[in-house]
């Protein structure tokens, strides 16, 4: 989804794509460095309506795409000031849609179940 996502400092467009939506926040692709605890304002649609929602969030992770199966920059932002009917509109916006499935991460365990482990 396309979204603009301001620094609050200098006003320049930190991002414009969002990658994951939730109630309390959202995962975005960013063009510009931001560092974690920075202030922003984002402005999104809501997904399938012709509602918009502007709030401020606040930088919670920088992931730096330096990791395996990390592909780019993206930054974890999570709503300041988002009100209660913003939030229900986006709650039950989200709720008609799939959930996205976790990502792969190194390290994480194998989905493979070994039956042998349970014969000891």
């Amino acid at each position: 989804m396309q979204c603009q996502v301001v620094r609050e400092r200098d006003f320049r467009l930190v991002a414009d794509r969002i990658e994951n939506l939730s109630s309390w926040g959202m995962l975005v692709t960013p063009s510009d460095p931001v560092v974690t605890g920075e202030k922003v304002f984002v402005s999104f649609q809501i997904p399938g309506t012709q509602e918009w929602i502007d709030a401020s969030a606040t930088v919670t992770r920088v992931i730096h795409g330096r990791r395996p199966n990390e592909t780019s920059r993206k930054l974890g932002l999570e709503f300041d000031d988002l009100g209660a009917y913003d939030r229900f509109l986006l709650r039950r916006a989200l709720a008609k849609r799939p959930v996205a499935p976790p990502g792969v991460r190194p390290g994480r365990r194998s989905l493979e179940f070994d039956l042998s482990t349970l014969a000891a």
